[in-house]
């Protein structure tokens, strides 16, 4: 059993967990920067139907959302330096942390590749054949056309994965990092104050998390914006046609397009 509650204890430990805020931020930020790449490099075998690559592709996908995020932190902790040690290769000596990034971002590329891959797909392959009959070339129709669309679709999936991917930083502490969930446990154990302690905690991934959900919204209507105003654009001269052709006919005719009798 842990000590009465004490209010005072969630202030005490929100300023002390927070000196360890940027070492959850930095797991955050790398895994993401190299999922994306990795999402990236995994996506196009799908795209492109390349047949060897794509069945690599398809067993990478099935391993990384088949499994656990925790059991894959152990088994790239414990297992790749001992699958290095086939090759003398020896990285025994190279911090956890690397350990921890490489698997969260192989985690997050995963999710990444069927992002990029659904995005992509969502844009109307007529807008890439319309950019090929103008003399675009392949690479200047997805850069100008397929990317910033499948950027729009895809923000609303991309900021699920790096919330998801904040919480999943959490288990983290199991191999010893001493991030937001590690911290919290040390000083829950020393001074028997859990409750305080898991309270502060929340409220930290809890404002990260906030502050990260508005700014993507904010992204999304920023790049969301040109398709608005399009879809006004259209709309205006229908709006236009329409009371124009009711001038024409005239306010004596009703609902039922028959002229109302005086």
């Amino acid at each position: 059993m842990g000590e009465p509650f004490d209010i005072s204890y969630v202030f005490e430990y929100l300023v002390k967990l927070l000196p360890t805020l940027k070492v959850t931020l930095l797991i955050v930020v790398s895994s993401i920067v190299i999922g994306l790449g990795v999402g990236f490099i995994v996506a196009l075998p799908q795209l492109y139907k390349i047949p060897i690559l794509r069945r690599f592709s398809q067993v990478y996908l099935s391993f990384f959302r088949g499994t656990p995020i925790l059991i894959q932190l152990f088994l790239f902790y414990y297992g790749l330096p001992e699958i290095l040690k086939l090759v003398h290769v020896d990285v025994a000596k190279v911090p956890a942390l690397y350990f921890v990034i490489l698997t969260y971002a192989l985690h997050s590329g995963a999710y990444m590749a069927e992002m990029i891959r659904a995005a992509v797909g969502a844009v109307d392959r007529g807008q890439v054949e319309a950019a090929y009959s103008v003399g675009m070339t392949g690479f200047q129709a997805f850069t100008r056309i397929v990317l910033p669309q499948a950027m729009a679709i895809s923000v609303p999936v991309f900021a699920n994965l790096v919330i998801a991917n904040l919480k999943d930083t959490s288990l983290a502490f199991s191999l010893g990092i001493m991030e937001l969930t590690g911290k919290s446990q040390t000083l829950a154990v020393m001074s028997r104050h859990f409750v305080e302690t898991y309270i502060s905690l929340a409220i930290i991934y809890f404002i990260i998390s906030f502050g990260l959900e508005k700014l993507f919204h904010f992204i999304e209507h920023k790049l969301l914006k040109h398709e608005r105003r399009i879809a006004s654009e259209d709309k205006e001269p229908r709006l236009k046609k329409g009371k124009a052709r009711w001038l024409a006919i005239g306010p004596g005719f009703g609902r039922g397009g028959r002229e109302n009798e005086a």
